[in-house]
């Protein structure tokens, strides 16, 4: 990445503003709550991993904010912090994942606390329960984020053997160093194979209304020297007949136990085309997008943005005034059009009920 999409510097959170590129790279701070929720909502931030990690920083902001003084009003802010931040995107299952996380933490220190230092009734003994507090939070913020970082890595390596010299692959949305902490799921697996002197071509969908795939995925590759063709979205289908694509490979923002993905809007229309065409569809994703609360795809909550995404550009109208919009962020995928799922422990195959229970099990894939 030739910028770091997310950073967390002497107690501050920055993140590059997605908004504005690929014309312009911007790197702005969060230095409140309110922009964390901000920043996730209206997509300076975006991707399942990267609004993770920026939620994690982000109940750090929280507590620089505050000024707490003690490890009672901490744990108050931290739940406040974590509680808001969860509703600023209702799909993606990493948000929740690593809130959850930064609240455990929380309330393991507070519980040791209470022991360590007498229930913090001494002068001393409280002061340091609160610096062990905010330490244990910040080394917990941390180790998502390069945990993230390991596991995208991983799965480069894990799903680098799909793509052969000379292959065409296509890719939805936005799965790149972006949409994590600085190398990806769907793309990681391009970029181990570009590292590894494979030549290949990226096919890119433009990905409608917001247009991540042009903006942001032609950017990525293009920066790391992948020849990319951005397509508009419904042209996926001619490029399969023609024999251009020999590979879909898409990321993902909540996976549930039977394989159902949900993803951006227009991933399962992918899927329906290349099962149609006999073209391989895989899901890259950590363990951190399987949701082990839920089994089936239309369990899932899939958020709707606003009409103006689709309604206007660029400020100006490109729907007349009185038409309704309709404009729902993702969809789901069912598992049965899915070919494998790449992991940080290799690939996935069917049948997923099994295989994906496995991972989130024991980190072992189940043999077949």
């Amino acid at each position: 990445m030739p910028v770091e999409p997310i950073l967390w510097r002497d107690s501050r959170l920055f993140i590059l503003d997605q908004t504005l590129l690929p014309g312009k790279q911007c790197v702005i701070p969060l230095d409140t709550v309110e922009a964390v929720f901000e920043a996730i909502q209206s997509l300076r931030v975006r991707g399942a991993p990267a609004i993770g990690i920026t939620a994690a920083y982000g109940v750090l902001v929280g507590l620089n904010e505050s000024s707490v003084t003690n490890v009672s009003d901490a744990l108050t802010i931290v739940e406040m912090t974590t509680t808001l931040l969860a509703t600023s995107r209702p799909t993606a299952v990493n948000l929740f994942w690593a809130l959850d996380r930064m609240r455990r933490i929380a309330q393991s220190v507070v519980a040791h606390s209470a022991v360590a230092h007498g229930n913090g009734a001494q002068r001393d003994g409280a002061q340091s329960a609160l610096i062990d507090f905010l330490g244990a939070l910040e080394t917990e913020a941390r180790a998502i984020h390069n945990e993230d970082l390991r596991l995208c890595r991983a799965i480069g390596d894990a799903g680098v053997s799909l793509i052969n010299d000379g292959a065409g692959i296509l890719t939805h949305c936005n799965a790149g160093g972006l949409a994590t902490s600085g190398y990806g799921t769907a793309l990681a697996v391009m970029f181990r194979a570009h590292e590894m002197g494979r030549r290949f071509h990226v096919y890119a969908d433009e990905t409608r209304p917001l247009l991540q795939g042009a903006r942001l995925t032609a950017w990525e590759l293009h920066h790391e020297g992948i020849p990319v063709t951005v397509i508009c979205d419904n042209m996926a289908a001619k490029l399969m007949r023609d024999q251009q694509v020999q590979l879909v490979i898409v990321g993902a923002d909540r996976i549930t136990m039977n394989g159902d993905v949900a993803n951006k809007i227009g991933t399962y229309g992918l899927a329906v085309l290349a099962q149609a065409h006999d073209i391989p569809f895989y899901v890259a994703a950590p363990y951190s997008t399987f949701d082990p609360d839920i089994m089936l795809g239309s369990e899932i909550t899939i958020e709707e943005r606003p009409a103006t995404e689709i309604s206007e550009w660029n400020g100006a109208r490109t729907v007349p005034e009185g038409v309704t919009v309709y404009n729902p962020a993702f969809d789901v995928t069912p598992a049965s059009y899915i070919t494998g799922f790449i992991t940080e422990k290799g690939i996935l195959n069917p049948p997923y009920a099994i295989t994906i229970r496995s991972l989130l099990a024991d980190g072992s894939l189940a043999k077949e």
